[in-house]
Parts: structure tokens; sequence; C-alpha cells
């Protein structure tokens, strides 16, 4: 286990917590510490909630003395995306929309992690309204990457990743809608999974589009996300996109070796314009998947660019509709940006709308047909590393979360973990991906690669 426990993973003080070698009290004091004398520097959060995080640890550490630990999150300090509802916590979705909305319920994933005994210790800052992706938020300040402060964390869950990297949290929540999870996790060096459309509850998160939201964990390792995921997924009535499986005990899953297994790996289109250093670091992740005993074989994925458009219509026109009539009353709460991305959203036609969607139920066939043939596809998560805060030149908007949209259009599960470094110090991500409800496999062939290569266990120079 990491010295400083607030650097250590779910799976390694799960165990100590457990046992009673370790304190909830003391982790989250380690935890609220570093908050305290760090985040001054990466902006990480915009709620930190100490008095209720030392409560529940001072409960939690009384449940578990008295012999009621019921898990491995319990005891454990978790930060939540600033748009998931907290209950008597202020939730702000990153925007003055909602500076003043305290909600009188938690949001069905903070629900779970609650149960489960985590002890959340704030509201993370991000993009606003979750709407880009670099967590540059006008309003709360811009979350700055714990490997460079210069640089972006990605967006729109950067806080959450910011936090992580940084020794903020033990693990996070995040939501993913063109790539929100996956690429701030991979600016930032940790883990971050998007699960099937429908497998984790969304009810209680302020959405940004409703048919392509996702909310998943992010964490430092792959087993901590299984150990997240395990606690988040299943039916809630209250989501009409829930879908009604049983949940996989995914810790027990993810541990088998990927001999024999068949990967494709997607290059056209998700390897175009792909920053030098994230093509090397990929390619030598596709040589450790090689030495594991899987097959990797090269497999095009058709109409990316079509895919691209309808993702845009469907997310602006949802966006629109949603916070319209909200931007409209108080134009002056929201960024020019922003506004202008909801106005443009108005404009569109029910025909061009519904083009959108017939056109993703093809694309997801068709990437369904092709994955029948492998156990996953890889490709990098990102295709540039993380940024300057204050440049973004032309086309590195688009390069951030390219690779990562076409598996919100088709719902299909994807996970980000590190894969190396550039030259600068910079972390790039691996991004897998499944068939519907496969989180187990897309999370087996992580951890085995996890496993064979020392990325996971690097900290950035705070």
């Amino acid at each position: 286990m990491d010295a400083d426990p607030a650097f250590g993973s779910i799976t390694e003080l799960a165990p100590h917590l457990a046992s009673g070698e370790l304190s909830p009290v003391d982790v989250t004091e380690t935890v609220l510490a570093r908050i305290e004398q760090c985040d001054v520097r990466f902006n990480a959060y915009i709620t930190v909630t100490a008095d209720e995080a030392r409560k529940t640890a001072h409960d939690a550490e009384a449940a578990i003395k008295a012999g009621n630990y019921i898990g491995p999150l319990h005891g454990i300090p978790v930060a939540v995306k600033d748009l998931f509802a907290t209950r008597g916590v202020r939730t702000t979705a990153g925007s003055l929309l909602f500076d003043d909305w305290i909600p009188t319920h938690d949001a069905a994933v903070v629900e779970r992690l609650k149960d489960a005994g985590a002890i959340i210790v704030g509201k993370t800052n991000m993009q606003e309204l979750a709407y880009g992706t670099k967590s540059d938020n006008p309003h709360y300040g811009p979350v700055r990457n714990p490997w460079d402060t210069a640089c972006h964390p990605g967006g729109s869950s950067g806080g959450s990743a910011a936090a992580l990297a940084a020794g903020l949290a033990i693990a996070a929540l995040g939501s993913d809608t063109g790539a929100s999870i996956r690429q701030p996790a991979a600016c930032c060096g940790v883990v971050g999974l998007k699960p099937t459309y429908g497998r984790v509850s969304k009810w209680g998160a302020v959405p940004l589009a409703w048919s392509m939201d996702h909310a998943g964990p992010m964490a430092r390792c792959v087993g901590d996300a299984a150990i997240m995921l395990r606690v988040l997924a299943g039916y809630d009535d209250r989501d009409p996109t829930s879908v009604h499986r049983p949940v996989p005990d995914y810790p027990a899953a993810i541990g088998a070796g990927i001999e024999g297994s068949r990967i494709g790996v997607a290059r056209a289109y998700f390897f175009d314009d792909c920053d030098p250093e994230v093509e090397a670091c990929m390619e030598a992740a596709l040589g450790v998947f090689r030495d594991l005993g899987a097959s990797v074989e090269d497999v095009g994925l058709a109409d990316m660019r079509t895919g691209r458009a309808a993702s845009s219509v469907i997310i602006s026109a949802e966006a629109s509709a949603y916070f319209g009539a909200n931007v409209r009353q108080r134009p002056d709460a929201v960024s020019d940006v922003v506004r202008e991305s909801l106005e443009l959203g108005g404009f569109y036609t029910t025909e061009q709308y519904l083009l959108a969607q017939r056109f993703r139920r093809y694309q997801t066939t068709e990437i369904s047909r092709i994955l029948a043939g492998f156990d996953v596809l890889v490709m990098p998560t990102s295709a540039i590393p993380a940024g300057p805060i204050d440049q973004d030149p032309p086309g590195h908007g688009l390069l951030r979360w390219r690779n990562c949209e076409p598996f919100n259009l088709t719902g299909l599960p994807a996970i980000s973990l590190p894969c190396g470094f550039t030259a600068a110090g910079l972390p790039v991500g691996l991004q897998i991906v499944g068939k519907a409800f496969d989180e187990a496999g897309i999370m087996k062939v992580a951890h085995a690669y996890e496993q064979a290569t020392p990325w996971h266990r690097q900290r950035p120079p705070v």
C-alpha cells in the first residue's frame, strides 16, 4: 500500500479499514488536509463538505469497530461531480443557473455510494453545464491538471480527475455525454469508465443530453472501478432509461488473463492526426497485449464522421430543449460560448434530429456487428495529450473528444486507463470498448494490461 493513504486505492485501503488497522477518520482527515493545503493550486472542488465527511467517517469507524463492515467502499473518501444532486449541499452543474440550488434529495448514484459506506468529501468543479472538454469554468475558475498546472485536466469531469490525480479523493463520480469521464481520465492519468447506456441510473443528475448522458466511476486503478461499478450499477425505476439486468460481480470477473483474446485496433479515423507521442504509447500498448497472449488485428469502423455529425445534432438539440428557457430568462448567468451553443441547438429541425437518431441506430448496429468478431476494440482515448488552459489551437477541441463520442452515440461500454507519458510528463490514455453490457470484459482486458505496466502507479509532482 502507498505510504500516504491519500494516494492509496480502494483495493489497497479496504482490507486495512475492514481489519481496523486503518481508521476511516484518519484517512478522511488526510484527504481533507490535502484539499485544504493543495486545492488552491488545482481548483478541483466547488464545494468541500468537510463537516459532513468527518461525521460520516466517525460513524463508519464506530460501525466497523462494532463488526458491521459493509464492503470495500466503507470508509472511503469519494468526490462527486457537481451535477449530481446531494441532499442539503449546493449542486451547481458548474453554472450560475444553479448557483443557489440546494437539493432535498440525493442522486441515485450518490444514494448508492452512501449506502455502501462511502464518505462524500465534496463536489468537484467541472465544465459549465458539462458542455465542453477543458473544465475551464468561467464562473468557478478553471481546473488545473496536477501533472502540469498550466494545462487543462480535460472535461467536463475535470475536477473529479484532478482530485484523484492530486490525492484529494480516493475515488470519484463523473458523467459522460461525449467524452467527459474518459477524456479527463486520460489527461490526468487515472481510470475512467463509461458503462453501457442504462447500466447506471442517471436519476438526480442535471442532464446535458438525456439520450447520450452516462454516469460512471473514476478511480486510481481498474480494480477500484470494478468495485465502484458493482455498487453503482442496477435497475432504478425512477430513471426511464434504466435497464433491468443482473449486475455481475465485477471485481471477481476481471482477474482472468487475456491469452487467446481477440483485440481489434480501430486505426482509421481514431488514429488520424494523432500526436506522435500518443501514437507511440499506443503501439507500445499493443505490444503488451501481444505479449499477454492476445491476438491484435486492425479493424475498420465505417461512417465515423457522419456519426460525429449526428452526435452534435443530438447533443445540441437536447441541451437546448432542457436549458433553453432558463437561458432566455437569465442570459447573463451563462457564458457566451455555452449560450451560443445552446442557441444553435434550437435551430435544428425535427427532421434533422430524427435523421440523427435514425443514423444512430444504424451505427450502433454496425459497430456491434464488427465487435461480434472481437472481444474488445482499442484506440487512443484522445488523439492529443492535455494542452495549455489558455490556448486552444484550431482543431484541438475536436481531437480531444473525437475518439470517445462514438461510444456515447452507440451506448457501448468504454474505459480509459493510462498507457504512458509524453516527454513533457503528461499522461496518455488507452481506450478499450466492448459489447453492450460487457463492462466485465473491457475491465478484464484493461486490468491485464494495467498489471503488466507501471503507469497507474505514477504520481504527479505535487
